[in-house]
């Protein structure tokens, strides 16, 4: 049966914070990659340890993300019902990805164009910023260019699963003979992966399934076209129905995020085996070139897995109790990821030439975006409607109500 109490999980709020700020990190270090791989711009101090920091956030992060997604929305329809949930959907994920289509993706066409030139030794900061807003009047930007050059297809994504989520509960539901086959089904099969010490090992086989048909060794990034990446809905889906279903059977969460020695050493086995084996992924001529990128693909689901696993049981060991902290920054975190990368692209620009250690620059460029999104969030989002539609409901400004006189 779902859990159905009201009490706040603050280890998951600090599990889907760790998520999305993670993600804001990631973004910061890819002008530091040592080699060009298309970012906005490419900074004069590289690191091949940057490579591998990318190469293992990304493939976790955001499915750590759609897993908390899927677990919050199980609660949340059985809390609200079915009608108050569906809305609460499209106020949360509908509305900021609409509006901040249309305020942020300007920002970060100008931010490109100013990264490429930065990259040929000039920037032209108003004509770029022109080309950016008017890149809004368009039509291929409402075309094959909708998501290009943003973040926000992960809105995009969240919204589709979410949408056939509820849709395949309703299919289900109309059969009350069908229902009541399936639902004790699919929960004794998630009992028994949950339960099982083989648990990432099993999930991980279909995961580097859908990964093979990528066009890397690893995650895509789907902000092409509206058009779904199967491959890429797959997973997400499969990462948010799996959190979805956890939700029903409240503690088989703690025994898929159980803190092993046996799930740590398998983590770190699989870490190194994708770095080793990512060497290879542009030898096309290999002999063995397939079979490389099968290995590569299963140990880069197993990484996937157990990094997601161990996130979650890490945060429950460590914010076993009720934190305020915690709270305020689960709060302020979508605001935080949503308007964070023009920031960051805009630091990454200005701080590409100066001649500092690449890690002076990303702890620059982190803490600056943070601190002044928190700003914003804290003074003006907290408090306004803003605020009600990316958390629930408005809440005071902590430092005007510290600060005032």
């Amino acid at each position: 049966m779902p859990l159905q109490q009201n009490t706040r999980l603050d280890y998951l709020d600090a599990v889907r914070s760790f998520a999305l700020i993670l993600g804001v990190i990631f973004h910061a270090s890819l002008s530091f990659m040592p080699i060009f791989i298309g970012w906005a711009v490419m900074d004069i101090s590289t690191s091949n340890v940057v490579a591998v920091f990318a190469l293992i956030s990304h493939s976790f992060r955001l499915e750590l993300f759609f897993l908390i997604s899927g677990f919050f929305a199980h609660m949340n329809f059985h809390q609200k019902g079915s009608n108050t949930f569906i809305k609460s959907r499209l106020v949360r994920i509908a509305i900021p990805f609409i509006i901040g289509w249309f305020l942020l993706r300007p920002l970060l066409i100008s931010a490109w164009i100013m990264g490429a030139e930065s990259m040929s030794g000039d920037v032209n900061i108003w004509p770029a910023i022109v080309s950016g807003f008017a890149s809004l009047l368009s039509i291929e930007s409402f075309d094959k260019g909708f998501l290009v050059g943003t973040h926000l297809w992960f809105l995009y994504y969240l919204l589709l699963i979410s949408v056939s989520t509820i849709v395949l509960r309703y299919l289900i539901s109309l059969n009350k003979s069908v229902k009541s086959f399936i639902e004790p089904l699919v929960d004794s099969i998630v009992c028994w992966l949950c339960t099982s010490r083989f648990v990432i090992l099993i999930i991980a086989i279909p995961t580097a399934c859908c990964l093979w048909f990528m066009n890397n060794w690893g995650m895509d990034t789907p902000d092409k076209s509206l058009i779904p990446n199967i491959p890429v809905l797959l997973i997400y889906g499969g990462f948010f129905l799996f959190g979805w279903l956890l939700h029903r059977q409240p503690a088989l969460l703690d025994k898929f995020a159980n803190l092993t020695w046996s799930k740590i050493l398998l983590c770190i086995t699989a870490i190194i085996t994708t770095v080793i084996l990512s060497k290879f992924e542009m030898n096309l001529a290999h002999s063995q070139y397939k079979l490389l990128k099968a290995c590569s693909l299963l140990s880069y689901a197993i990484m996937m897995w157990s990094m997601v696993a161990l996130t979650i049981g890490a945060c429950k060991h460590l914010f076993k109790r009720s934190n305020k902290t915690i709270r305020y920054i689960a709060d302020s975190s979508y605001w935080l990821y949503l308007i964070h990368l023009p920031n960051v692209i805009f630091l990454q620009i200005a701080f590409a030439e100066l001649p500092f250690h690449w890690g002076v620059k990303l702890i620059s460029i982190c803490a600056l975006t943070i601190m002044f999104s928190i700003l914003l969030y804290d003074v003006f989002v907290r408090p306004s409607f803003i605020g009600a539609i990316l958390n629930g409901k408005k809440r005071a400004s902590v430092l005007l109500k510290k600060y005032q006189l």
